[in-house]
């Protein structure tokens, strides 16, 4: 089955805080979503030409990739109507 939803979370380094803004990103998707996204996580001091292909200039930053257009929000993921303000879920 192919996911509905593809989004990227980039992320500065494997930091407890880090662990816990993917964890918790990922809670609300399978609320909102079920099995229907794929999430990739991005460590960009790790990749940071991918940083760079998409313009991430602050993390956590999260892009929605499908459905178009393409959508971003950086910064504090915790007000879950401001991220699906953001990237018009």
């Amino acid at each position: 089955m192919e996911s509905t939803y593809e989004f990227k979370i980039y992320i500065a380094g494997h930091t407890p805080t880090s662990s816990y803004t993917v964890e918790r990103f990922e809670r609300f998707l399978k609320n909102r979503f079920k099995d229907q996204y794929s999430l990739k996580t991005i460590d960009v001091l790790q990749n940071p030409e991918m940083a760079e292909e998409d313009k991430i200039i602050a993390t956590p930053s999260v892009v929605k990739v499908l459905p178009k257009p393409s959508r971003k929000i950086f910064g504090d993921l915790s007000d879950e109507e401001r991220v699906i303000k953001a990237l018009s879920l």
